[in-house]
């Protein structure tokens, strides 16, 4: 099949854009960002994770209604209420990340970081799955190679796990689906992700009340340095959300899926030799099945966008030189 076309501008050097260069540049950000939530998340404990995911949803809404108080920027509300599907994203983008944050934190409690980091491997694979069938991109031989590594990787996992590798599979669908929601909103990281986080605050508010109602909170005790990172849970949250929401709209899926190896290469290490998680044969080779998948797809997206960038002058040389040419006598 042929190579779908990068249609974001380019310089006439080729180079990238200032628009490109800002969003690689909060791309890496947020991914390394995230990379080391593990140890933000451990030092969490005793909180339970759906307490977690309470209090990150409620602070990350004060602390992003907080910033927009002091920059004026509401216009996205207007927006929302104006536009229905719009709306319906934000509202899918809302349960989606709710899904993700929860299963990750549950994850962390558990010692399963390594599993989470599965899922952010998995995650670029998904990407060239949602471009093809959700946004018409074309499909290379080698993205195909790639994909039916990843899936034989899964296989080996579950048989030498004897279950299947659920956490990993539920983060990579939540945070895909969610990537794909946020390239259609038109709206910029801090808007998005207000709007995401205004539609599961009251449910998070509700859920904090009937904590503290039952005695089950950790929050508001003695442990003041608990107290001080539960609250740092929204700023924590919302940066490299945002940051995200200024990388995705100008990325293409291709380069949103590279950067994305940054996060699980930082947990994959986080997990096997900071927290000690076991790593047997198996494990291992179902990783490096994933990994050898990645190198696959990551090799085709440049020799892909090379290809194109060599293609263009070319047709522009041709066309030039056609415009030029003296018409043919009659």
């Amino acid at each position: 099949m042929s190579a779908p076309e990068d249609e974001r501008p380019k310089s006439q050097s080729g180079s990238p854009t200032s628009d490109e260069r800002i969003g690689l540049t909060a791309g890496v950000a947020a991914y390394v960002i995230w990379g080391a939530f593990p140890i933000f998340f451990h030092s969490l404990e005793p909180t339970s994770a759906l307490e977690i995911l309470a209090h990150r949803i409620v602070w990350t809404g004060v602390f992003l209604a907080i910033v927009l108080q002091i920059t004026g920027r509401w216009g996205w509300v207007g927006e929302l209420r104006a536009d229905p599907a719009k709306l319906r994203r934000a509202w899918l983008a809302g349960l989606l990340i709710s899904i993700n944050w929860l299963t990750y934190v549950w994850a962390v409690g558990a010692d399963r970081v390594l599993d989470a980091s599965l899922g952010y491997f998995i995650n670029p694979l998904l990407s060239v799955v949602l471009g093809v069938a959700l946004l018409g991109e074309g499909i290379r031989r080698l993205q195909v190679l790639a994909l039916t590594i990843g899936a034989v990787a899964v296989v080996v996992l579950s048989v030498g796990y004897g279950e299947f590798p659920i956490v990993g599979i539920v983060l990579a669908l939540s945070f895909g689906f969610y990537g794909y929601l946020k390239k259609g909103m038109e709206l910029d990281g801090l808007a998005s992700l207000a709007a995401e986080t205004s539609i599961v605050w009251p449910i998070a508010v509700i859920g904090l009340a009937v904590a503290f109602a039952t005695g089950s909170s950790t929050f508001g005790h003695d442990n003041v340095g608990l107290n001080l990172r539960l609250l740092a849970a929204g700023p924590i949250t919302a940066v490299p959300l945002a940051l995200f929401g200024v990388a995705a709209p100008r990325l293409t899926l291709v380069t949103v899926g590279i950067l994305q190896y940054i996060t699980p290469m930082a947990q994959f290490f986080l997990g096997w030799w900071v927290f000690h998680e076991e790593m047997p044969p198996e494990r291992l080779a179902g990783f490096a099945l994933v990994w050898l998948a990645l190198v696959i797809l990551t090799a085709d997206a440049v020799a892909t966008i090379r290809r194109n960038r060599s293609v263009r002058p070319d047709a522009a040389a041709t066309s030039a030189r056609g415009e030029g040419r003296a018409p043919a006598r009659r």
